[in-house]
């Protein structure tokens, strides 16, 4: 499995000589131990625009996935699948592009509202936007902020929760996000 995370600068733009970092992680399941990391740095060819990020991102994700030598079943990205203002986040985006199932898990909320959810670990409420079920808030840590999961591709939202669950034994975030944005904060100049 694998977990993809993305730096851009701060008020970077197009033009700007500034560059977006990708890294992608991947490791095995279920010890969680690295296999293989991937980073790419390519120039910003896409300007800001709220809700759009992917664009953004995209390149610079694709072209560290071509650089991987091992080919990861799950995807994990630290940012929106469908629980996105336009239904189709970034973990929706790389899915589709590169066939491998992919689920977003997001440190914040973009999209929705969600009832309450119990303190312990695996507590999780859904994530509703209008009528409709885009999400869930799940807590991986007990007494900690939940995270909020969305499917991406190829994976349904309860397999996206116990995906999720199972990538975070010890920390808020999954083991794989969190190894790809210690690699792609190193490159990208941010800690």
């Amino acid at each position: 499995m694998a977990g993809v995370d993305v730096h851009v600068p701060l008020r970077a733009g197009v033009g700007s000589g500034a560059t977006v970092t990708a890294a992608v992680a991947v490791l095995a399941y279920p010890g969680l131990e690295p296999v293989e990391t991937s980073l790419a740095s390519l120039p910003i060819s896409f300007p800001y625009v709220p809700g759009l990020l992917s664009f953004r991102e995209l390149p610079a994700v694709v072209e560290a996935f071509r650089r991987l030598q091992v080919r990861p079943d799950l995807v994990l990205c630290d940012g929106h699948g469908y629980a996105h203002p336009r239904r189709f986040g970034l973990a929706c985006h790389l899915g589709l592009l590169t066939g491998i199932p992919s689920i977003g898990v997001a440190k914040t909320l973009l999209v929705g509202t969600h009832g309450p959810l119990g303190v312990e670990r695996g507590s999780r409420a859904p994530l509703v936007d209008g009528e409709e079920i885009v999400g869930a808030a799940v807590r991986t840590r007990t007494g900690v902020k939940p995270v909020y999961v969305s499917v991406g591709h190829k994976v349904d939202l309860e397999t996206a929760v116990e995906w999720t669950l199972r990538c975070a034994p010890r920390y808020r975030l999954p083991e794989t996000t969190r190894r790809a944005h210690a690699v792609a904060g190193r490159r990208g100049g941010v800690s």
